[in-house]
């Protein structure tokens, strides 16, 4: 963590001035967030996304594997330590996590999507593009330009494998490819984690928590005209109410190595 004096800088937050909880941002900071207390409401710098998305294509190519890894998608309600147990996940099993916020600003510019895009070959996007067409007129969603960015990049993320992919649709989008995880708890237990780790009234939390609930569900009934909260779409959901975050974690990982014996028997 920082001092007052300390000059890192965190990729998450976008150098909020009086974070306690300041990393420095790795080589990999692209695919690796640290901030166990990163939400949606944070704003990144179009310059150094850029320059991280750069760093992750070249590092990409480097690293081509003949047999990439595996996929976690991880949804979270707020306060319910999603976070942390993203954190956990990514140390123990070796992974790399895509933070919600950091996916949802390459989407958002078309020259930064078309960098990631551009890691794959010809043959990927092709495919990609045809499967992403399949998907949303299943559903009679006509995307947009935002959406269609999205799913690439997300694929795109999902085929360079070995990565947990935090929000943003990712177990609507990738659905069978990844292990699929929803982290929920009651509304009280969020909003008393929320007050604890931001130091907020109870007011404030509960419309924090209320906001961010809104805003997900919202995001997932406009974009892929589902229900968030339906167990269908998970392989895994886990109620933090009486559990601690390790043993959240530990379950989630044991369910996770269970899926991915079952998915490669299948590849």
């Amino acid at each position: 963590m920082s001092t007052g004096s300390d000059k890192r800088i965190c990729v998450i937050c976008a150098w909020r001035e009086n974070c306690s909880k300041r990393y420095r941002v790795k080589t990999n900071a692209l695919f690796d967030v640290n901030c166990p207390d990163y939400t949606r409401d944070i704003k990144l710098k179009d310059k150094d996304v850029d320059k991280l998305v750069e760093d992750q294509v070249i590092r990409w190519q480097r690293e081509k594997k003949e047999k990439p890894g595996h996929v976690i998608t991880l949804s979270s309600e707020a306060g319910a330590g999603g976070g942390w147990i993203a954190r956990i996940l990514a140390t123990e099993l070796q992974m790399n996590i895509v933070g919600s916020e950091l996916i949802h600003k390459v989407a958002e510019s078309a020259h930064m999507s078309e960098k990631v895009i551009k890691s794959l070959d010809e043959k990927s996007i092709s495919f990609f593009d045809s499967l992403i067409s399949s998907f949303f007129e299943a559903r009679h969603i006509w995307p947009n330009e935002y959406l269609r960015h999205l799913s690439l990049v997300m694929h795109a993320s999902a085929q360079h494998g070995n990565v947990i992919i935090i929000g943003r649709g990712g177990s609507f989008i990738l659905k069978d490819k990844a292990f699929r995880v929803r982290i929920v708890a009651p509304l009280e237990t969020r909003v008393e984690k929320v007050m604890r780790d931001r130091k907020l009234s109870q007011e404030e939390a509960h419309e924090y928590v209320n906001k961010y609930d809104v805003d997900q569900i919202g995001f997932i009934r406009k974009y892929f005209n589902e229900d968030i909260n339906d167990p269908k779409h998970y392989d895994i959901m886990v109620n933090t109410q009486n559990v601690d975050i390790e043993t959240a974690a530990e379950s989630v990982k044991k369910a996770f190595l269970s899926w991915k014996a079952v998915f490669e028997t299948h590849q």
